[in-house]
């Protein structure tokens, strides 16, 4: 498995997505009813996503520190956000979800977020620069 030296882009967009996540997950497992109400989406919808935000931050702040990562961990990072942002945008436009204006926006913001920091962290990745022989990932 290729193991890279995170460039500091990288790092930093990472870093910059764990704050947003942390952020989100937050929100949603403070105040699900409330976000719920005023948005008009599933309570249980945010404090699933609240829960998964809060193990995705800590993935993304281990990575972040790490001197040395394996590429296809990142790569699975990247997919996870344009994943998040595909079926965000779906769950709208297949009705599954019918939030209230509000809603909407909130949902196509954060899928709009989401898949400027999967470009950015490809670019990152991309600036990365390879580690000789076989180091260990989040050394």
């Amino acid at each position: 498995m290729q193991t890279v030296q995170p460039s500091g882009l990288l790092k930093s967009i990472l870093l910059i997505d764990a704050a947003a996540s942390g952020a989100m997950a937050a929100g949603h497992l403070l105040w699900p009813g409330m976000l719920g109400t005023t948005l008009a989406l599933p309570g249980a919808l945010l404090s699933g996503t609240g829960l998964f935000l809060a193990g995705y931050v800590l993935l993304l702040v281990g990575l972040a520190r790490s001197r040395a990562v394996w590429r296809a961990l990142v790569l699975f990072v990247i997919a996870g956000n344009v994943g998040w942002a595909v079926l965000s945008v779906a769950l709208l436009a297949g009705g599954v979800l019918v939030p209230t204006g509000l809603g909407a926006a909130y949902v196509l913001a954060q899928a709009a977020g989401v898949l400027g920091f999967a470009a950015l962290q490809y670019r990152g990745l991309g600036r990365s620069a390879p580690v000789a022989g076989r180091g260990a990932a989040l050394a």
